[in-house]
C-alpha cells in the first residue's frame, strides 16, 4: 500500500469531488494521504476533510506565495489548528524565488516563524523550495540545529544538494516529474538517494505523472510515480511501497500507515 505524502485536496479542483478522488485512490492501493494546507482557509478545510477518513492526515501552514499574510493573528490560528489530532506537520512552508513577490526577506521571515512553531509543537515541516536552494539550505541548517526535521517536497535540486538536506536529517520527496522524459535531476535523485530517506507524492492537483501529464492530478496517480522509482532502483513496486510507507510513518508519526480509507460519518 502507498502513501501520498503531499496532496492538496482542499484545492477547489479536488474539494468538490473528494469522495470520488478518495475512492479512486483506495482502488489504486493508496492507504494514506497527507492533505497539505497552504493558507488559513485551506488548512482549516484540510483538517475537516481529514476528519472524514481514517487514512487521511493534514498539514497546516501559509505558503511562501502568501507569506505577506502571516501575522501574529494568523500564526496563532495555525498554532491552534496544529494541535488538532489529525495534524501531522507544519506545511507547506519555504521559499519560492521563481516569482518577484513576496520579497525574499518577507518569505524568509515567514519561513522562520513557522519553523519555530513546528519546533514548539514538536512537528515536522513540509518544505517548498523553488529556485531558492542556497537560502533554503541555510535556514534548514538553523532548523536542524534546533531539532526540527521534515521533508523537501517535490524536490527539484541536484543529487548533491539532496544529500546535504539528508545529512541534516531531512527526507526527500519525489513527485510525478520523475516520469517526465527529460527529468534528469529527479531521475538521478530518485535512483540514488538512500532508500530510508525517500518519500513519494503527487502534489495534486498539479504535476500529473505520465501517462496523465497535462490532466488534473490526484492521489491515485502516485502509483505511477512509485512504479517509475521502483524501476530506477531495481525494486518491485511492493518493495518500494513498503519502504516509502515506513519512511512516511517514521516522519509523520502515523498511528497506522496501512489503513484503508474508512469514511467516518
Amino acid at each position: 500500500m502507498l502513501v501520498d505524502t503531499h496532496a492538496h485536496l482542499s484545492d477547489p479542483q479536488l474539494a468538490l469531488d473528494i469522495d470520488s478522488v478518495v475512492e479512486r485512490a483506495r482502488q489504486a492501493g493508496v492507504a494514506t494521504i497527507v492533505n497539505v494546507g497552504d493558507n488559513i482557509e485551506r488548512s482549516s478545510l484540510a483538517i475537516a476533510q481529514a476528519e472524514k477518513y481514517s487514512g487521511m492526515w493534514a498539514a497546516v501552514a501559509i505558503h511562501p506565495h502568501e507569506a505577506e499574510s502571516l501575522s501574529d493573528e494568523s500564526l496563532e490560528q495555525l498554532r491552534a489548528m496544529a494541535q488538532h489530532p489529525k495534524v501531522v506537520a507544519i506545511g507547506e512552508i519555504g521559499l519560492d524565488y521563481f516569482y518577484d513577490a513576496p520579497s525574499h526577506e518577507i518569505q524568509k521571515a515567514a519561513f522562520r516563524r513557522q519553523i519555530e512553531l513546528a519546533r514548539e509543537l514538536g512537528l515536522p515541516i513540509i518544505v517548498h523550495d523553488r529556485e531558492a536552494h542556497a537560502d533554503t539550505l541555510s535556514i534548514l541548517k538553523e532548523a536542524a540545529s534546533e531539532g526540527v526535521t521534515g521533508v523537501l517536497h517535490c524536490f527539484s535540486g541536484s543529487y548533491e544538494l539532496a544529500m546535504q538536506f539528508i545529512d541534516l536529517g531531512f527526507y526527500i520527496s519525489i513527485a510525478g516529474t520523475v516520469t517526465f522524459k527529460n527529468a534528469r535531476r529527479p531521475i538521478e535523485v530518485a535512483g540514488r538517494i538512500p532508500c530510508e530517506r525517500l518519500l513519494i507524492e503527487t502534489d495534486c492537483p498539479y504535476l500529473a505523472p505520465v501517462p496523465f501529464r497535462g490532466k488534473r492530478n490526484e492521489p491515485a496517480y502516485v502509483r505511477c510515480t512509485a512504479q517509475k522509482i521502483a524501476e530506477l532502483r531495481g525494486m518491485t513496486l511492493e518493495q518500494l511501497a513498503q519502504v516509502t510507507s515506513e519512511n512516511a510513518s517514521r516522519l509523520f508519526g502515523f498511528k497506522n500507515p496501512h489503513l484503508y480509507f474508512q469514511k467516518n460519518g
